[in-house]
């Protein structure tokens, strides 16, 4: 990201709280496993247009966020991950996985910068905006591991408004499936336009089996790559961890003004 020209209200500079770094954007929790992103994917910082610090929350993988049934060993690691980001002088923390959304509440109480676990936290939002008669469908990468403890944390009501489809679950998707399963992280490959191909299906039966659809919302963190054509097909607001980052950026870094009157 450029810019034209110094910013007249930076008059100083002054230490920040345990902060080591400055000018920092969002710091973003990884994984501990490795695949490939196409830019807009949260490991992917490329396409986004501010800065971003990742940090790796060691020893816990996709097995031990998404899949194990007691997830208290993850719990350590997550913050742990977390108060580096904010020493590293990060303004706010996001994970990259939807389902970091189980632990939401306890990061925002262990640190003192906003915190966005999970694209999750739009769907009161969502859910506000499209209107009390209308749905908001939750497109998930694995709708079976998705738990009524994930919805609590970033209130998300149980009165059925917001309707499930697993990607993993779905059969629409055999390209992620295979990025997922891959054994071996050296042959974990995709091609764009069949990954396009296979969630814009996915999308539309989903809409269609809801036809009061107000929204629609992307928990996976490698979706948002593919969330314009997922629109441009169903013809709905669709939110993602992308409009999050942004939402998110704006929160503690608000921009300035420029026009005329």
């Amino acid at each position: 990201m450029w810019h034209g020209a110094r910013d007249p209200g930076l008059s100083e500079i002054r230490s920040r709280k345990q902060h080591r770094a400055y000018g920092m954007g969002l710091g973003i929790m990884l994984v501990d496993d490795v695949y490939p992103g196409f830019p807009g994917d949260m490991r992917n910082p490329s396409a986004y247009p501010f800065p971003i610090q990742y940090d790796i929350v060691r020893g816990v993988g996709f097995d031990e966020l998404i899949f194990a049934e007691d997830k208290s060993a993850c719990l350590e690691p997550v913050i742990a991950s977390a108060r580096r980001l904010e020493d590293l002088g990060c303004r706010a923390i996001a994970a990259e996985c939807g389902y970091f959304a189980y632990f939401q509440r306890e990061v925002a109480d262990a640190v003192d910068v906003p915190v966005f676990m999970s694209s999750l936290l739009q769907a009161p939002l969502a859910r506000a905006v499209a209107g009390a008669h209308r749905t908001v469908g939750l497109m998930v990468a694995f709708s079976g591991h998705l738990t009524d403890d994930h919805l609590k944390a970033v209130g998300i009501a149980a009165d059925g408004g917001h309707p499930v489809t697993g990607i993993y679950e779905s059969g629409h998707c055999p390209t992620l499936v295979r990025l997922y399963d891959e054994p071996d992280p050296a042959s974990r490959h995709a091609e764009y336009a069949v990954v396009e191909a296979e969630l814009v299906t996915l999308a539309e039966e989903f809409a269609r089996q809801h036809p009061d659809m107000g929204a629609m919302l992307l928990e996976c963190g490698a979706v948002q790559p593919f969330a314009r054509a997922v629109q441009r097909r169903i013809d709905l607001p669709v939110f993602s961890w992308g409009t999050l980052l942004d939402y998110a950026y704006s929160v503690v870094v608000h921009r300035d003004y420029f026009g005329h009157v």
